[in-house]
């Protein structure tokens, strides 16, 4: 649907639709409030768990109480809003690289160096994504959730008084998570359980089917704690999870198998069989669908040779790793693409190890490399898969894609500025997080802060240096037991809450509770 630039807002301070004043409010909006908000947020979830929720309903619910005034069209603008802060607070929550070179001892390169290296992959990722978005989002049509979720929650909320309600919940869970950040840290039974607001507000989101496997990863690992000491797989004092997090990659990565061979088997190739599976001939073009291609090959040639460039000027890291890893976003932005599309679940972690598994085949011995190509991966395939979840919203609520493009664009910027100012700010005020847990015994684990995605990524970079045969034997046991898993629920398609959350959960559910410890899953 086109903006009629002309419509009189409801509200008379509100500038008129389409003008340079409605888009400098929706940008400020988007990217200097609702984004930081989001940001701080997802900062705080990946260093105290180890994931975050993405901004998107959050920005797109306040986003409304913003363009509400221009009626229905209002979705546009909040949508406009939503794109741009959710990508504030993707490039937010990955400031826990830094926390990662704190832990291998690395020295902290100056603030702006990073924060320009983190925007050029940034703004890499947010090309490969929109060059994805036609196969996936108007070819495919892969349904992708929380984009769907997102569209009926704008749609829903240009009625005045459903979003008013949902203002007030929204500030009474705000508020309900400021008292218990404040009892968490002042009451020590609070802190020595693991209880917080994150650890609780994630159980609210992620809920039972999800929550329950957690814990029994989490008590699989405790149990089988004295055999894997026995076998010489952990230490006598290590946390389960310092095995557990392998296997739970591994479980991750036979499951991603079995997902990505059923998705390609079914939409192999676009064309004649993807139009026979729809029932439909391919769509037309419509003009808020149009970008020009030409425009953004070059876009994403240019930031793949800015991201290179940055990190072997500005960084010192070897320009042949960081070029392989590039090329890997291409694959990873494709098959992590399909997985949000179909199961809402991005494997990141999956997408690091692997590129770390080829990197290393290839020669690389260096963490730190490791670490800084790694996290070409990490940022890159992060942002083009919210750049097509945002884009299969703007598909069902027809907005523009090149001007929401633009706003994704001043959202990685911002973000990628904000990615090393949270993580520093983190870091100073809570010194625990500077601390190598890969090294600590259990009784040494802090509770509240578990850092999880650290925690994987350290993992996987120390084998580069120490050569451990079993750790690549807990992978290939995780990804066998992922393949088996995930090869039976696709068979038996389980029913009911026991079966599906008890008996046959889901290998990304299970392999949780290997990534965090038990009290936090608890």
């Amino acid at each position: 649907m086109e903006m009629d630039s002309s419509r009189t807002p409801r509200w008379r301070w509100l500038p008129a639709e389409g003008s340079w004043r409605y888009h400098l409010l929706l940008a400020v909006m988007g990217i200097f409030v609702l984004g930081p908000l989001a940001g701080v947020t997802a900062a705080y979830m990946n260093f105290s768990i180890g994931f975050f929720v993405g901004g998107q309903v959050l920005a797109g619910l306040l986003g409304s109480a913003v363009t509400a005034g221009y009626g229905a069209a209002g979705r546009h603008g909040a949508n406009y809003i939503q794109t741009a802060a959710a990508s504030v607070a993707s490039m937010s929550g990955l400031g826990v690289l830094l926390q990662a070179q704190a832990w291998l001892g690395l020295p902290q390169p100056p603030a702006w160096q990073m924060a320009v290296y983190l925007g050029c992959v940034g703004m890499f990722g947010v090309g490969v994504g929109m060059l994805y978005t036609p196969m996936l989002v108007d070819r495919m049509r892969l349904a992708y959730p929380s984009g769907l979720a997102v569209a009926n929650i704008l749609r829903a909320l240009t009625d005045p008084a459903l979003l008013r309600r949902s203002v007030l919940q929204l500030g009474g869970g705000m508020a309900l998570g400021a008292v218990a950040g404040l009892a968490s840290a002042r009451l020590a039974v609070l802190g020595a359980i693991g209880l917080s607001a994150s650890t609780f507000g994630a159980g609210l989101v992620v809920g039972a089917r999800i929550g329950v496997p957690a814990v029994t990863g989490a008590l699989l690992g405790v149990v089988l704690q004295p055999y894997f000491v026995s076998i010489g797989w952990l230490q006598a004092g290590d946390p389960p999870r310092k095995i557990m997090f392998l296997i739970a990659l591994g479980a991750i990565m036979g499951a991603a198998l079995v997902d990505m061979a059923l998705i390609f088997a079914r939409a192999l190739p676009c064309g004649q069989r993807l139009s026979a599976v729809h029932g439909a001939p391919e769509p037309a073009v419509k003009d808020w669908q149009r970008v020009n291609t030409l425009r953004l090959v070059l876009w994403v040639l240019f930031w793949a040779g800015a991201t290179v460039a940055c990190g072997h000027w500005l960084l010192g890291q070897p320009v042949f790793f960081l070029a392989v890893a590039v090329a890997l976003v291409f694959l990873f932005a494709l098959v992590n693409g399909i997985s949000v599309g179909v199961s809402d679940s991005n494997p990141i972690s999956s997408a690091f190890v692997v590129t770390i598994v080829i990197l290393a085949a290839l020669g690389l011995r260096d963490p730190g490399v490791g670490l800084m190509a790694g996290a070409v991966l990490l940022v890159a395939t992060g942002v083009a898969c919210d750049m097509q979840q945002d884009r299969s919203t703007g598909w069902r609520l027809g907005t523009s894609r090149v001007v929401q493009f633009r706003y994704q664009v001043l959202g990685v910027v911002v973000g990628a500025v904000l990615a090393v100012v949270f993580a520093r700010l983190f870091m100073a005020a809570y010194p625990v997080l500077l601390q190598d847990q890969t090294v600590m015994k259990a009784g040494q684990q802090p509770a509240e802060w578990s850092s999880a995605m650290t925690y994987k990524f350290l993992g996987v970079l120390r084998s580069l240096t120490d050569d451990l045969p079993f750790q690549r034997t807990a992978i290939g046991v995780g990804l066998a037991a992922g393949l088996v898993i995930e090869s039976l629920r696709k068979w038996l398609r389980p029913r009911g809450f026991v079966l599906d959350a008890i008996v046959l959960p889901s290998p990304y559910a299970l392999s949780f509770g290997g990534f965090i410890n038990l009290p936090t899953a608890l």
